[in-house]
C-alpha cells in the first residue's frame, strides 16, 4: 500500500507512518537520507500537516527517523556500539568503531565544586576543580557531550594541556599517570534541558542517555569525574562484564 485509504477504522496518521516505515525497511527511503518536508508529505496524502507531524512522531519512537532541529526530519542511520569497560577510552572506542572522531573544547574553568563531585572526587568543599566541557562528534554527528572535573591540586594547567592534546589519556600520563580504570558508572535516561538540546542540535522532548563516572588510578585515587550525555540516536551503550 503506498496511498491512505480513508474509512477503514484506521487512523490517518498511523497509515502515513506505516507508509513511510515500509519504504525505509524496503531502502527506498536510505538511511541518512533527508524526509520531504511537512508540507510536501501533507500535499502527498492529502492532509493536514498535523497528520503528518504525528506519524513523523510515530516514526521517531520507533527509532526509524530523527529530527535535527532547523534541518528537517532523516532517515536514522545505523547506532554506534560504545563499549563501557574497565579501561573505557573514547578514542579507543572510535578507533574500534573505524569513524573520525571530533573533540571540540567548548570552555574550562578553575572552580570550586558541586557538593557530588566533591564526594565523588574525595575532595573537601573548599578544593578546587577544572572543569572541562566537551562536544564529541563522530563521522560528523554529535554524540555526546560531555562534563569532566579534575582535582585541580594534583593536575595544575590541565585544561591548556587538554586543549593542546585532545586526551584525557595522555593528558593524565603527562602528570605521571599511566594507567587508570572506571571506579563507577552510572546510566540513566534523562531530558536534556535547553541549552543541552541546543548544543546536541535535538529536542528537549527527547531523553539522552546520562552516565556518570569515576576513573581512578591504580592506587585507587580518583583523578577524573564525568558526566557525559550520549545522544540515543546515534549510541546504544555496550557494558562488558570486566565492569
Amino acid at each position: 500500500m503506498s496511498e491512505i485509504e480513508r474509512g477503514r477504522g484506521v487512523a490517518l496518521w498511523s497509515q502515513i507512518s506505516g507508509i513511510l516505515a515500509s519504504d525505509i525497511l524496503k531502502g527506498q527511503l536510505r538511511q541518512g537520507e533527508q524526509l520531504p518536508s511537512a508540507q510536501e508529505l501533507a500535499m502527498r496524502f492529502n492532509v493536514n500537516r498535523h497528520t503528518v507531524r504525528r506519524a513523523i512522531a510515530a516514526l521517531e519512537q520507533r527509532n526509524l527517523v530523527r529530527t535535527e532541529q532547523g534541518r528537517g526530519t532523516f532517515v536514522q542511520e545505523q547506532t554506534l556500539d560504545y563499549v563501557i569497560s574497565r579501561r573505557t577510552r573514547f578514542t579507543q572506542n572510535m578507533r574500534n568503531l573505524n569513524v573520525d572522531a571530533d573533540i571540540r573544547v567548548l570552555e574550562d574553568a578553575h572552580e570550586l565544586p558541586p557538593p557530588q563531585v566533591a564526594r565523588a572526587l574525595g575532595l573537601d568543599r573548599n578544593e578546587y576543580v577544572y572543569r572541562i566541557e566537551t562536544l564529541d562528534r563522530a563521522d560528523g554527528h554529535i554524540i555526546d557531550y560531555s562534563t569532566s572535573y579534575f582535582p585541580a591540586a594534583r593536575f595544575a594547567d590541565l585544561p591548556a594541556l587538554y586543549r593542546r592534546l585532545l586526551s584525557v589519556t595522555r593528558t593524565l600520563a603527562e602528570f605521571g599517570v599511566a594507567d587508570y580504570e572506571r571506579k563507577h558508572t552510572r546510566v540513566s535516561a534523562r531530558l536534556p534541558d535547553a541549552i543541552t538540546a541546543r548544543l546536541m542540535q535535538q529536542p528537549t522532548s527527547r531523553p539522552l542517555l546520562y552516565v556518570e563516572s569515576i576513573n581512578a588510578d591504580t592506587r585507587g585515587v580518583p583523578v577524573q569525574y564525568g558526566i557525559t550525555r550520549f545522544s540515543g540516536d546515534w549510541v546504544q551503550l555496550v557494558l562488558m562484564a570486566d565492569h
